[in-house]
C-alpha cells in the first residue's frame, strides 16, 4: 500500500513538473514576443537612420547644421469616435517610436505638421483637456529639445468650422509663433488652414500676419536696410524653411512616387483646391510673398515630392500612424542658413508586428498540443511513414 502511495506521489510531482516547465516555456514565449514587438523592433528599424550629410560651400564651412524631425497627422482619436483598443493599440506604436527617435537620433528640434487630434473641430473642453494631455505623454520630450506645432484642419476645423475659440485654444497649448529663427536658420509656421482667400477676419488676419513676415524677411536680405526697415528687428539673412498642414496647390499625386505614397489607385484623383490641397491662389502668394527654399507639409497622409516655381521644393510628409498607413516615417533634416538635406526614416510595419503575433500564438498552440501529446500520433505516423520509404 506504502508502495502504491509513492508510486502515485512520484507521478503527482512529476506531472506537476512538466507543468511547471510548459508554464515556464510559455511565459518566456510570450514575454519574449511582448518584448520583441513593443520595445525592441522599434531600436531595430530606427538604428537603420542617419542624418543625412549636408554639402556645405568652402566660403560657408564655418556655419553650424541643425538637426530636426518633420513628423505629421498624428490623429489622437478623441471621446466620440476613439476606441479603446485603437488608441491603446496605434497611440502605443506613436509613442515607442517617437521616444526611440529622440533616443537614438538626438535632434534639436522637432515639427508637426498639423491634425494633431482627430477630433479637434468639434471636441468639448474636457474632452480637449483629454486628448491634450495624451498627447503630451506621448510626445513628451527634453527640455533642450524644441517642439514646434502648426495647426491641421482636424485641430481647429475647416474654414467653415474654423472659429478664434478653437484657434486661441489651440494656441494656447502650442505657442503661436509663426516666424521661428535658429541657428541662422527661419522657419515659417502658416495656419493653411485660413488661407481661403474669401475675406474672412481670421483669413484676413492670417494673410495679414503673413504679409508682415514677408515683410521682415525682405529687410533682412537687403544689403543696405531701407528706412522702412531700421525699426526691425534683424533676421538671419537665410531664405525660410516654409512649414504647414495643407500642401501647396498641385493637381494631383500622380507624379509622387515611392513606397510611402499614395496607393497607385488614388493617384490620378484629382485634389480640391482647399480641401486637399491650397488653391491656386493662396499658393502663389505664399510662394511669392515667403520666397521659402524648402517647403513642408501634411494632410495627404502620404509622400510626395513636387517642384513649384523656379524650383522650390515642397515635402509632403506621411503619416506618423498606423492608423493611417502600414508603413509610417518621418524626415530627418540637416539644415544650415544656405543648404539643407533630408532623409526619411520608416517606422515598423504594422503587419510585420501582427505577422510575428501570429506566429507566437502559432508556435504556443503547437507548443500545447506536444505537451498534451496530442500531436504523438501525427509525428509518429510521419516517422513511420519515412522509415518505409527509407528501407524500400
Amino acid at each position: 500500500m506504502a508502495l502504491i502511495r509513492l508510486g502515485f506521489g512520484r507521478q503527482h510531482l512529476c506531472l506537476l513538473r512538466r507543468r511547471s516547465l510548459l508554464l515556464s516555456k510559455l511565459i518566456a514565449v510570450v514575454f519574449a514576443v511582448l518584448l520583441f514587438c513593443e520595445f525592441l523592433i522599434y531600436y531595430l528599424v530606427i538604428l537603420r537612420c542617419d542624418w543625412p550629410e549636408v554639402k556645405t560651400p568652402a566660403h560657408n564651412s564655418g556655419q553650424e547644421t541643425l538637426k530636426a524631425m518633420f513628423l505629421a497627422d498624428t490623429h489622437l482619436l478623441g471621446e466620440i469616435r476613439g476606441h479603446w483598443l485603437d488608441k491603446l493599440r496605434r497611440e502605443w506604436q506613436m509613442e515607442r517610436a517617437f521616444q526611440t527617435a529622440l533616443w537614438l537620433l538626438q535632434p534639436e528640434v522637432v515639427f508637426i505638421l498639423g491634425d494633431i487630434f482627430d477630433e479637434g473641430k468639434w471636441s468639448s473642453p474636457q474632452a480637449w483637456a483629454d486628448d491634450v494631455e495624451r498627447f503630451q505623454k506621448i510626445f513628451r520630450h527634453p527640455h533642450h529639445v524644441l517642439l514646434k506645432v502648426v495647426a491641421g484642419n482636424h485641430d481647429i476645423g475647416f474654414h467653415y468650422q474654423m472659429s478664434t475659440y478653437k484657434i486661441k485654444r489651440f494656441e494656447k497649448v502650442f505657442n503661436p509663433e509663426r516666424l521661428f529663427s535658429w541657428k541662422g536658420i527661419n522657419f515659417v509656421m502658416v495656419n493653411s488652414v485660413a488661407l481661403e482667400g474669401d475675406g474672412c477676419n481670421l483669413c484676413s488676419e492670417a494673410e495679414a500676419e503673413i504679409i508682415e513676415i514677408s515683410h521682415k524677411l525682405n529687410c533682412s536680405r537687403e544689403e543696405h536696410h531701407s528706412s522702412r526697415c531700421i525699426d526691425e528687428q534683424p533676421l538671419p539673412a537665410s531664405a525660410p524653411v516654409l512649414l504647414q498642414h495643407f500642401p501647396l496647390y498641385r493637381r494631383s499625386d500622380a507624379n509622387c512616387s515611392g513606397d510611402d505614397a499614395a496607393p497607385l489607385e488614388e493617384r490620378d484623383i484629382p485634389f480640391k483646391e482647399r480641401y486637399d490641397a491650397l488653391s491656386r491662389e493662396a499658393s502663389q502668394k505664399l510662394l511669392w510673398w515667403l520666397r521659402p527654399r524648402l517647403v513642408l507639409s501634411g494632410h495627404t497622409h502620404s509622400a510626395c515630392e513636387v517642384l513649384h516655381g523656379a524650383g522650390t521644393m515642397e515635402i509632403s510628409v506621411p503619416s506618423f500612424s498606423w492608423r493611417n498607413r502600414n508603413n509610417p516615417s518621418f524626415i530627418m533634416g540637416m539644415l544650415t542658413p544656405t543648404e539643407y538635406a533630408l532623409a526619411k526614416c520608416y517606422l515598423p510595419y504594422e503587419n510585420t508586428v501582427l505577422a510575428t503575433y501570429c506566429v507566437a500564438v502559432g508556435f504556443l498552440a503547437v507548443l500545447m498540443l506536444a505537451h498534451f501529446k496530442l500531436l504523438a500520433s501525427p509525428l509518429l505516423f510521419g516517422w513511420n511513414l519515412l522509415r518505409k520509404l527509407k528501407t524500400t
